[in-house]
């Protein structure tokens, strides 16, 4: 017989083990010994835990008329959790591979930065911009995004909208401004973009999309995707599938797909997903095709929220769904019970679980 004080199980296996637990119960096992007390600040560890988690893509969504919001895992199915760390009332704006960014309610220009796993949050430093004088057309700025790559350091926050003097209609400037997490200031650029394509519509707002190093935006009317580069400050447009430009009657949202760049286009009876095969040359391809009839009830409000290659979660007024791809089952995961003044769909955004810090 071996020791008994020898461990069962390898250490790289126990890691392995470790590193596939929600992150809530790592930091309740922390206690058990030194060495899991470290884990969580381990350089190693920490890549190990984020590269599985980005496979698991999430949903979270405010609970209508509740302070309550809801994330719903495909296989750990729905749990509650809450942003009252901030100290604040706040609105999700934009989500990046666990990181999300808030903005406070009562306090228009205050913006932070958080992971709800780990409870760390940061306030960003106000910009020198006056966002009620600046930006079309509500006072705040059009687009909001968040950028994390779990490999490297740091974030970026970026907040763009048309320029426009008090009283007057928009000029045709894009203002646009980024805050770098790591020199912790905000920069500017403005840039000559005409609103040549309908602008953007909520959906299009919350879905913004982080892949290639760019933050990417679908334009309501359907001509394109504006990406920002964030290593050179410059705005592009990327193409479509003609099939999408040219068909009318469809709604399309822009997603992510394992780390590519998608659209979920929805017919009456079917979704088909893109994904974009190759960036540079802008390539798509369809992966697949779904029917809706089983649920052709629902499909006037419904919304793709997230994806991977194996489950879709979608979101309705009042419902969240999955759509397993293999198996081609539709499961109900979450329901409002009683009456909701705001969509779910309304607040909904993809998110992954990881130990990315905020400061």
């Amino acid at each position: 017989m071996g020791n008994p004080k020898d461990p069962l199980f390898p250490d790289e296996v126990i890691l392995q083990i470790l590193a596939r637990l929600p992150v809530k119960s790592l930091f309740r096992f922390k206690s058990v010994s030194k060495s899991w007390h470290t884990l969580p600040s381990d350089t190693y560890f920490i890549s190990l835990f984020n590269q599985l988690s980005l496979k698991n893509q999430t949903l979270v969504a405010e609970v209508p008329d509740s302070s309550a919001l809801i994330s719903v895992d495909n296989l750990r199915g729905v749990s509650e959790f809450s942003l009252e760390f901030l100290r604040d009332r706040v609105m999700i704006r934009a989500s990046c591979n666990g990181l999300l960014c808030c903005a406070s309610v009562p306090e228009k220009g205050v913006y932070y930065v958080c992971n709800p796993s780990t409870r760390e949050f940061r306030t960003l430093p106000r910009s020198r911009e006056r966002h009620v004088t600046r930006f079309y057309p509500d006072g705040e700025a059009t687009l909001v995004g968040l950028a994390c790559d779990v490999g490297r350091k740091g974030f970026y926050v970026v907040m763009a909208g048309y320029h426009r003097s008090f009283g007057h209609r928009p000029d045709g400037s894009f203002v646009c401004l980024v805050f770098d997490s790591v020199s912790n200031k905000w920069r500017k650029f403005v840039s000559a973009l005409e609103d040549d394509c309908g602008g953007f519509t909520h959906m299009s707002k919350n879905q913004v999309v982080f892949v290639n190093g760019r933050l990417h935006w679908l334009m309501s009317g359907l001509c394109y995707v504006l990406a920002l580069d964030l290593e050179h400050d410059v705005w592009r447009k990327v193409s479509l599938p003609d099939e999408i430009r040219c068909s009318g009657g469809n709604r399309v949202y822009l997603l992510e797909l394992d780390g590519f760049l998608s659209v979920i286009q929805l017919s009456d009876v079917w979704m088909k997903i893109w994904k974009m095969r190759d960036y540079v040359s802008e390539v798509w391809c369809v992966v697949d095709s779904i029917s809706l009839r089983c649920i052709k009830g629902l499909v006037p409000g419904i919304f793709p929220i997230c994806q991977t290659g194996e489950y879709v979660f979608l979101a309705t007024h009042k419902q969240v769904l999955v759509y397993q791809r293999r198996s081609k089952l539709w499961k109900e995961m979450f329901s409002v019970k009683g009456s909701c003044s705001l969509p779910l769909w309304f607040s909904a955004h993809a998110f992954r679980s990881t130990i990315v810090p905020c400061n």
